[in-house]
């Protein structure tokens, strides 16, 4: 034993850590309840470890009795203890769990706590429950001895910039056997959390389906349990109500929102296995993190595994809930997780399931779909990118904005065909507001065409492949040829405009070509265009623009030239066969009509200055100057 590990250490919080506490130690949210709750949360998961452990290590329960959790307030020395006799923590792991946020995102979890008029779903959310003590605490001290050691440690903070770490006092070690306590010392505005009523109504609220005991140790009297600990998931759906699974929900996803879909089932046959899953009815801040990691635990006989067992596709990672599997052998190894059979049929048992659930919810309770669909239609559309077997199920799932109207199903779509349509059209941008006035909408608005808008990041990956729904493929108003011949104009107006005189087909082409030179790959005449003069289209075999434009900004993918189209009734167009072609004149017009396609799509031209230039000129030019 080292000298520095008998003497009292004292080390700084990290950075994040630090601004954290400030903003816990300032109580800067309405409700402080939460506190009881984290604390407990993290008491079962200490449990469930070390059970998982004990599977492999019978030895490490040793003499530490039963797991279970227990509260007990003191109203003379105003402490209130969490205690556990779960893994518990070693002093290293004192200092990496209480004194670090090991995650990726810390700084903009802060940020958003400050943003946020109340915190407690990010708290939760985030695993940084343990912080949220310091709202009600003036000093915590942490006792804790790991499972198999002998070593007892203490942790004692009181929210300022660190920590010290020492060994524990001989009546310290001789009261805990194993596992950690947590002694709050309780500001004098948190005193209420002293009262045996009050904890009992949070445990009732927040901690009612924790798995492991929870003893309240009143002041006098002996110790007694104040939580059902159930699997609430074993029981029967006719033993349990709307506010159950409200509770359940919210204890297993750390949230306080109401969830907007609820699956509760057990599976029985070749494999057997209960589900509580839970679809949310707000968006996590964390739902676009690279991992894009699920939430879904895996228990075996109602033993925590992990929570890390992806035991649905990623674009269903919204989700959250508990699988707990009768036949999944209980000392599964995280390579084992990967590769097993069982678990193999379970997830694609379980996604099918979900996703049926959904389009059952979108049919029945369409308010609670609109819920979720805005705010995990985004993630939801991965699936169309990455899920061949269920890709026309997520279609059928899916809602758009249309030249029509909002939250459009293709079903719908498809109802409102003109005559002689047999494609779905869409167009693809970075905004509704831009798509809405895209030029290349104007032979479709023509006729009255209903047109996907399509605007999530997303959509410009799952419109890459070739797809259809109910056996209308859909097509690109922003690539490849287009022929609208068939269906019939609704605009008169618009009819009219063929009378109106052409610029020179081959003529033209040519001038604009030798302008432009290698800006674009080709020029041609559009079918898209019925008012403006022209609008830039990819080919119908690369990348659209809006794809090619999100891996160019992630430094993937060669960009490719684009393809410019030009209306041979707009006078811009048949000024430039009217001027010789030799002049400075055709070559800005030319350079104008590109450059004003790259605008309408949302970018800069190449040159700016010269832009500016070139407008100024033609601007002069027609005044007479």
């Amino acid at each position: 034993m080292t000298t520095s590990d008998t003497a009292v250490h004292t080390q700084p919080f990290q950075a994040e850590v630090s601004e954290l506490l400030h903003l816990m130690v300032h109580s800067v949210y309405s409700e402080t309840d939460i506190f009881l709750r984290e604390l407990i949360s993290n008491a079962s998961d200490a449990c469930d470890k070390l059970r998982y452990e004990a599977i492999a290590s019978p030895a490490l329960l040793g003499e530490g009795g039963a797991l279970k959790i227990r509260i007990t307030p003191n109203k003379t020395a105003k402490t209130l203890t969490i205690a556990d006799n779960g893994i518990g923590m070693e002093r290293q792991e004192l200092i990496d769990h209480l004194g670090t946020i090991a995650r990726s995102g810390t700084k903009a979890f802060v940020s958003k706590l400050k943003e946020a008029k109340d915190g407690l779903g990010l708290i939760g959310q985030f695993g940084v429950g343990f912080y949220s003590a310091f709202m009600v605490a003036e000093k915590i001290v942490v006792i804790s001895r790991r499972a198999g050691e002998s070593d007892v440690w203490t942790w004692t903070s009181s929210g300022g910039s660190g920590f010290e770490i020492a060994r524990a006092s001989d009546e310290e070690a001789a009261r805990l056997t194993r596992g950690t306590e947590i002694v709050l010392h309780l500001k004098d505005d948190s005193k209420k959390y002293l009262e045996t009523y009050e904890i009992e109504r949070i445990v009732t609220a927040y901690s009612d389906n924790i798995l492991f005991p929870i003893e309240l140790v009143p002041g006098e009297g002996e110790p007694r349990q104040i939580n059902s600990a159930s699997a609430l998931w074993q029981r029967s759906k006719s033993e349990l109500t709307a506010d159950d699974y409200k509770k359940a929900y919210q204890q297993i996803a750390s949230a306080f929102d109401d969830p907007a879909m609820t699956l509760h089932y057990r599976a029985e046959g070749r494999y057997s296995y209960a589900v509580l899953l839970f679809a949310p009815s707000t968006k996590p801040f964390d739902l676009f993190e690279p991992n894009r990691k699920g939430r879904v635990k895996l228990y075996v006989r109602r033993v925590f595994i992990t929570d890390d067992a992806d035991l649905l596709p990623g674009y269903l990672r919204f989700v959250r809930g508990v699988v707990d599997s009768e036949d999944l052998p209980l000392n599964i190894s995280r390579e084992m997780l990967q590769n097993n059979p069982q678990l193999a049929q379970i997830r694609k048992a379980v996604a099918t399931r979900v996703v049926s659930e959904l389009e059952s919810l979108a049919d029945k309770d369409p308010e609670n779909f609109a819920k979720i669909w805005d705010a995990f239609g985004a993630v939801l559309k991965e699936g169309i990118y990455e899920d061949f077997e269920r890709r026309e199920k997520l279609l059928s799932l899916s809602r758009f904005t249309t030249t029509s109207g909002e939250k459009r199903s293709l079903k719908q779509v498809i109802a409102d065909f003109k005559p002689n349509q047999t494609e779905i059209y869409y167009l693809v941008g970075d905004s509704i507001e831009r798509l809405k006035s895209n030029p290349r909408l104007e032979a479709a608005t023509a006729r009255g065409i209903e047109v996907l808008l399509l605007s999530d990041p997303v959509d410009a990956f799952w419109t890459s492949m070739p797809s259809d729904f109910e056996g209308k493929p859909l097509k690109s108003l922003s690539q490849g040829d287009l022929n609208l011949d068939l269906i019939p104009r609704i605009d008169d107006k618009d009819e009219a405009k063929k009378d109106e005189p052409a610029a020179d087909e081959a003529a033209t082409i040519a001038v604009i070509k030798a302008a432009l030179g290698e800006r674009v790959s080709d020029v041609k005449v559009s079918t898209r265009l019925t008012s403006s003069a022209s609008c830039l289209v990819a080919d119908s075999q690369g990348p659209s623009r809006e794809l090619e434009r999100i891996l160019s900004q992630q430094n993937r993918g060669m960009k490719t030239k684009p393809i410019l189209e030009i209306n041979l009734r707009h006078p811009l167009v048949t000024a430039v066969t009217k001027a010789q072609a030799a002049s400075t004149v055709v070559d800005d017009i030319s350079l104008l009509l590109l450059e004003q396609a790259q605008i309408l799509d949302g970018e800069l031209p190449e040159d700016p200055a010269a832009f500016a230039a070139r407008l100024n000129r033609l601007v002069l030019q027609g005044l007479g100057g």
